[in-house]
């Protein structure tokens, strides 16, 4: 049985792979997934690539309603796949796949191209359409600029 920062881990790697699927950094962090079950010969290893981008397809396919829902089968599936390849692990081997999975994480988490936002941000690649409808508020903001729905004048406004 493996600890608890072991299988937090694997559900961020799991995470990792969600997040790349369909990304600039798609590429890249198929080729460290490759690299973290590369023990096996050229028909694992392409069964494993077809798993991967079988991700992709199911995540793209997903209509909006079902995305949240196809995203969180993906993390499952990968942690559980993360998950069976440290437990099946020596000590030692083990120790390596950890330092591999947490520079996939890593990886999963560096900006690549388009839009980025720090801790607290919001990140849109695109247009963004704010409105404000039967008598509610909407408001962005940038910095210390702000956009949205300004105060009426009246008593007590300046």
């Amino acid at each position: 049985m493996l600890d608890q920062t072991l299988v937090a881990l694997a559900s961020a790697a799991g995470g990792a792979v969600a997040s790349a699927a369909g990304t600039d950094a798609w590429q890249g962090l198929r080729q460290r997934v490759a690299r973290i079950f590369g023990r096996g010969d050229g028909a694992e290893r392409r069964v494993l690539l077809e798993r991967l981008d079988g991700s992709v397809v199911e995540l793209e396919r997903a209509g909006p309603e079902e995305r949240e829902q196809a995203r969180v089968r993906v993390v499952a599936a990968w942690q559980t796949r993360f998950l069976d390849l440290l437990e099946d692990a020596d000590d030692e081997d083990r120790a390596e796949l950890v330092r591999h999975l947490n520079e996939l994480v890593g990886y999963g988490q560096r900006p690549f191209g388009g839009a980025s936002a720090s801790d607290g941000g919001l990140a849109v690649e695109g247009t963004v359409d704010i409105r404000a409808d039967r008598g509610s508020a909407a408001a962005g903001v940038m910095g210390d600029v702000t956009i949205g729905n300004p105060q009426r004048p009246g008593p007590g406004h300046n």
